[in-house]
């Protein structure tokens, strides 16, 4: 007993210290529409130009994620996360301390990079959890508290583009203490060999490419919410960002539901009819023209979108217990989010934000789909110990697959059985006596 509270408060701390490295990681993209709004009016960018910006450090994000995905096991996870916070923390102060273009793009680049290294090492670290799902709810709950408090502060601070850069390096070196309970390589997989291929490549595939859509569908109304705010809605700065703070608040309500749920409807519903809600409220949002209808869509769009988010990362999480379809999947949705800004302005600028919205909201039906044929017939983490019993095979393992257990115990049909190991347990001579005596009087008599 002693032994095992160690362990627990252990996994409690390297479960806590991945959520941090989740909410660093992601804050940049949260903060997406007061970045890209602060840099078009502080250094006097267009929007397509601030847009860009946006989508710069986001690339750099993505482009982080995917170079992680093939040496972060040699890094190590605490080297890596170190490595991220170190750049982020550099990049950007560096963008926050100067007003000249260049060094605020290289400084945001190189930030992004460092939020897609951070980023990766949290995905992979919860993909190796009992339940990913719930980590990632977790992580989803830290990062829409932080973002909501800062959006509520940062208006009352002043203007100018340093305020959210500085915040998000500030985030940075308050992680930095919690790497320490990371491991320092990645521990080896029972269930996976060493140097495996990747498992349901179709799935993860299909996976990855419709989260990018669907992310790239999300981004690019959020990089432009701001405006649409303040020029079609007629909010005031402050308004707005009342606005975007009680967004983020009923998506911690999203997320506490998502986690509160868990997998009682499965993955599928969650995902395509969750999909198919923030479809129409892109729609609501993009032609809003009163301060109450774009509070209204915004509100429910954000209280959805992380409900989604955590059971597509909690898909791609089981996948692989290894963790490569989560660094992946996670970094094709960076790059979903890079192109976001870009996509918003080019398509607001061509048709407006209602033509904008309409495009968006067909774009997230069509990837709907694929998303939720993924979630209905890929299966997850393989044979757990102690989840089935030995002699119930697959017909166990399928009758499991139908209740309501949280996917990381349901074992996968066709999974090795489990070896049982006969134990030989000394009985006392007297107690040998008095089982057969307690067997020769329950024995019925026999006929005649």
């Amino acid at each position: 007993m002693s032994s095992r509270r160690p362990r627990a408060l252990e996994a409690r701390a390297a479960l806590l210290a991945l959520v941090a490295l989740f909410t660093a990681g992601y804050l940049a993209p949260y903060l997406l529409p007061t970045i890209v709004g602060r840099l078009s009016a502080g250094l006097g960018l267009g929007a397509a130009q601030a847009g860009l910006v946006g989508s710069i450090l986001l690339l750099g994000s993505a482009s982080a994620g995917f170079t992680l995905a093939a040496h972060g096991e040699r890094i190590g996870p605490r080297r890596a996360a170190r490595l991220g916070l170190a750049a982020m923390a550099v990049g950007y102060g560096t963008a926050a301390a100067t007003s000249a273009v260049l060094p605020v793009v290289a400084g945001a680049v190189l930030g992004g990079v460092g939020s897609g290294t951070a980023t990766a090492v949290a995905a992979a670290g919860i993909a190796g959890r009992p339940d990913p799902h719930r980590a990632s709810s977790l992580g989803l709950l830290s990062v829409s508290a932080t973002a909501g408090a800062l959006y509520l502060t940062l208006p009352h601070l002043g203007g100018g583009h340093a305020l959210p850069f500085a915040a998000i390096a500030g985030t940075a070196l308050l992680v930095w203490p919690v790497t320490g309970r990371l491991p320092g390589r990645t521990p080896a997989v029972r269930e996976t060999p060493a140097a495996g291929p990747l498992p349901h490549r179709s799935a993860g595939a299909v996976l990855a490419g419709g989260i990018l859509l669907w992310s790239m569908a999300q981004n690019a109304l959020w990089g432009v919410s701001g405006r649409i705010g303040l020029t079609q809605a007629g909010l005031s700065e402050v308004t707005l960002g009342m606005v975007f703070a009680a967004a983020l608040g009923a998506g911690l309500v999203g997320v506490i539901a998502a986690g509160a749920l868990g997998s009682r409807l499965g993955r599928a519903v969650p995902i395509g009819a969750g999909t198919a809600l923030i479809a129409c409220c892109v729609l609501l949002s993009s032609a809003a023209e009163t301060p109450a209808s774009f509070a209204t869509g915004e509100i429910l769009w954000n209280a959805a979108y992380p409900v989604v988010l955590s059971y597509l990362l909690g898909l791609a999480a089981s996948l692989d217990p290894r963790g490569r379809w989560a660094v992946l999947v996670g970094s094709a949705s960076s790059l979903g989010v890079a192109c976001g800004p870009v996509t918003g302005s080019v398509l607001s600028e061509a048709a407006g934000y209602p033509g904008m919205g309409l495009t968006l909201c067909v774009l997230l039906l069509l990837v709907a789909g694929p998303m939720t044929a993924v979630a209905r017939l890929a299966s997850g983490r393989p044979l757990v110990p102690g989840s089935i019993r030995r002699r119930g095979g697959a017909p166990a393992a399928l009758l499991a697959a139908t209740t309501s257990a949280p996917p990381s115990l349901l074992p996968q049909l066709g999974a090795p059985e489990q070896e049982i190991t006969e134990i030989a347990v000394p009985v006392p001579a007297s107690r040998r006596r008095a089982v057969r005596s307690a067997f020769r009087l329950a024995r019925p008599a026999g006929r005649g």
